[in-house]
């Protein structure tokens, strides 16, 4: 299901993306998806959408009431424009797609660093300089720890992934002496 709201939310982020670059609300649009993800994550709202009696054009409605005066016409049509598909559970998607699509264009790269143990910031940054000497952009790191790594790292940046784990350096040696 993880693939197919990828393969759904790819053409709206994109039709989203291409209609804020030629208009300059970039971050606009960032906040916008990010209001209807997060109120998409809400359990009530949740239920709302998937009840089988509620009228797609009552939800959009709802979300934009929410809204308010923040929203723009053209927000407000994107709104009904989900509720009309049936799309509006794969918001945070489509944000997660959006804010891809946006960071590239910014030359900016996020990634995930996967640690046993906290890094502090000097470790962070030096991480960050270091793929951004290879990569050639900007880095904007976000980490988290995972014991079970017992040692090392794990990056994932976009497609790459660079793992120097402890666990994963026992699963590959695991690996090679199965064959």
């Amino acid at each position: 299901m993880a693939q197919e709201a990828t393969t759904i939310a790819r053409p709206y982020a994109e039709a989203v993306f291409a209609v804020a670059k030629e208009d300059g609300t970039l971050d606009q649009w960032s906040e916008m998806l990010d209001f209807v993800a997060s109120l998409m994550q809400d359990s009530t709202m949740q239920r709302l959408v998937n009840e089988p009696a509620q009228v797609n054009s009552q939800i959009s409605e709802l979300i934009i009431g929410i809204g308010g005066d923040k929203l723009t016409q053209e927000e407000q049509n994107l709104v009904r424009l989900l509720a009309e598909n049936g799309r509006l559970q794969i918001a945070s998607e489509i944000a997660r797609r959006y804010e891809s699509l946006k960071n590239r264009e910014r030359g900016v790269l996020d990634v995930d660093v996967t640690t046993a143990f906290p890094l502090d910031e000097a470790q962070q940054q030096s991480i960050a300089a270091v793929l951004k000497s290879k990569l050639g952009r900007d880095i904007r790191i976000t980490s988290s720890e995972e014991p079970a790594l017992i040692g090392g790292v794990v990056i994932r940046a976009g497609d790459l992934v660079i793992d120097s784990s402890v666990q994963g350096q026992l699963t590959k040696l695991a690996n090679e002496l199965e064959n």
